[in-house]
């Protein structure tokens, strides 16, 4: 077989020709003499991954220019820097009654006739962790982000005993993740928590949750500290609360006019209480963790925030302070009170006396109680003021910071729009979100604990349509590429987690929308590497030969 019949070889979609086992200068000797009315190429030669401009030169080819804004490698990141992926439990275990697990407050959300699809089985990560984590090393992944659930190990909170079966699977999972040389990222809290508790106190609203928490805390660190050097307490505090108390969406499913229809809740008041139970819950719980805890077993607690990076809708002075109020509103409220031991100044002004004090005693908790912030980063939006200009009955009110976000500007979106609701492709916004954190935190470590690219519901479409997931490949190229910038400007992050290691139960969605490296299908389990999942082996193996090539189907062969 001769290099042009091979290297022309391809797998297509949607106009896109995607050839592994190529470079720059065989791609002329495949496409020589062919006719194409326009063609973008991006490969990696051994550790590169690079995007160039092909332009027709006649009969002697295509010359290919170099894009040095996507031009990423391994090697431009620092030495051990983490890459890894994740994963949450709810969204990929299954399993939702064995082993002495009792119900989840999703187990019972998702079976109430709210949602089309449930977690019941998910990926069956219970019963098949160990070929996932065998799939993991194949692809020469350094780390794994996942969570516990907090019924597993804990059926009835502190009422009740630690359920011994559950602290056997976590065991499980850390020491065969450590046998494969992968280091285990652990979310204490991702969403779920079981249903006993939500009932006995209306869940976060009842400050008995911070003492529920720190048991949970407590036991994480005494069965699994040992082994686990990576610690995040809450998953995205600020957006849980005003998912499940403010929009009503998300179990307790609470909220009032003008943000939805519930049986019950206050949505101007509740997400405030909610989110000083979660706060006080997490610097509790690395109050713990830094005193009894790491001194012996060495390792670093933090949290995560769900990070838009705010654009200003107009130039107007207006639009400018709204987009710095929508970053105190959103992941200023988790991290100033974690690192500063108070609230933001905007969320003062605006919130008044609806908001919370901290104690001293609490002011001296909260005070760097993170010894690092991971930043789950997925798009940028624009913000609107809504103080001097007209907005809809939800922006224009003090628990939004009178603001709105909007995703066009004059009928233009500000980037590709993915499969979930305001989520576009913008990646310069990775690189601004982390520098504004580095400036505002005075470069505490971060890592990038969640970033990814949702295909929109695919349902008719067949497995390897599904798994040629270019569009994937490119996000990650460009947001890593930005991601390479701010750290070349001093931005001390430390890791990046490309969410999510294999398609899984995304919540409202069902399994309509994906994010993994892995297809799995719903019927028989297996899972199938998607292009991405070699992309990202080829990228880490720093031996990555990828093409990506835009053009029309009728005019390559």
């Amino acid at each position: 077989m001769n290099d042009a019949s091979f290297i022309c070889r391809g797998v297509w979609k949607d106009g896109y020709l995607i050839i592994l086992g190529i470079n720059k200068y065989k791609i002329n000797k495949c496409i020589r003499n062919k006719t194409i009315n326009y063609t973008k190429v991006s490969f990696s030669r051994k550790v590169s991954s690079l995007y160039f401009k092909a332009s027709n030169n006649g009969n002697r080819g295509f010359i290919l220019e170099e894009n040095e804004d996507t031009h990423i490698k391994r090697s431009d990141f620092p030495s051990g820097f983490l890459f890894g992926t994740a994963t949450s439990a709810y969204q990929v275990e299954g399993a939702y009654l064995e082993d002495g697990k009792s119900l989840s407050n999703w187990d019972v959300f998702s079976h109430s006739g709210c949602c089309e699809e449930n977690g019941d089985i998910a990926d069956d990560h219970y019963h098949m962790f160990l070929g996932d984590i065998e799939l993991i090393h194949s692809i020469g992944i350094q780390a794994y982000r996942f969570s516990i659930t907090w019924a597993r190990i804990l059926p009835r909170g502190r009422s009740g005993k630690v359920n011994p079966a559950g602290i056997m699977f976590y065991n499980k999972i850390i020491d065969n993740l450590i046998l494969k040389g992968i280091e285990p990222f652990v979310t204490i809290n991702h969403v779920d928590l079981p249903q006993e508790l939500e009932d006995r106190y209306g869940s976060w609203l009842n400050p008995e949750m911070q003492e529920e928490f720190l048991y949970l805390a407590e036991t994480c660190f005494k069965s699994f500290g040992d082994r686990v050097k990576y610690w995040i307490t809450i998953n995205e505090p600020q957006l849980l609360a005003e998912v499940a108390y403010e929009w009503g969406f998300f179990p307790p499913c609470r909220c009032s006019e003008p943000f939805g229809n519930c049986l019950d809740g206050n949505s101007d008041v509740e997400p405030i209480i909610v989110m000083h139970n979660f706060l006080l819950a997490h610097g509790r719980a690395a109050k713990l963790y830094h005193e009894y805890f790491q001194p012996t077993q060495g390792g670093s607690i933090g949290l995560t925030v769900h990070a838009y990076m705010y654009e200003p809708l107009t130039d107007s002075e207006l639009d400018h302070q709204a987009a710095k109020r929508a970053f105190a509103f959103h992941s200023g409220w988790t991290l100033d009170p974690s690192i500063f031991g108070d609230y933001p100044e905007e969320l003062k002004e605006y919130l008044g006396y609806a908001l919370p004090s901290f104690s001293l005693d609490e002011k001296n908790i909260m005070t760097n109680s993170i010894d690092f912030i991971g930043i789950n980063h997925y798009s940028s939006i624009y913000v609107k003021d809504c103080t001097n200009s007209s907005c809809s009955t939800t922006g224009n009110r003090a628990i939004q910071g009178f603001l709105e976000a909007v995703g066009e500007r004059d009928g233009v979106p500000i980037g590709e729009q993915t499969g979930a609701n305001y989520s576009y492709v913008v990646p310069k916004g990775m690189e601004e979100i982390v520098n504004l954190i580095k400036i505002r935190y005075y470069n505490k470590p971060m890592f990038i604990t969640e970033n990814g690219y949702s295909t929109p519901d695919l349902h008719e479409q067949r497995v390897d349509e599904l798994t040629n997931d270019f569009k994937r490949i490119e996000y990650h190229t460009k947001y890593l590429a930005s991601l390479a910038k701010s750290i070349r400007g001093g931005a001390d992050v430390r890791g990046y987690f490309a969410w999510s290691f294999m398609d899984s139960y995304e919540w409202l969605y069902g399994y309509s929308v994906r994010f993994g490296l892995y297809h799995v299908d719903r019927q028989t389990l297996a899972r199938t590497p998607k292009l991405s999942a070699s992309w990202y082996k080829n990228f880490l193996s720093n031996n990555s030969d990828f093409v990506f090539m835009e053009t029309s189907r009728d005019n390559i062969y």
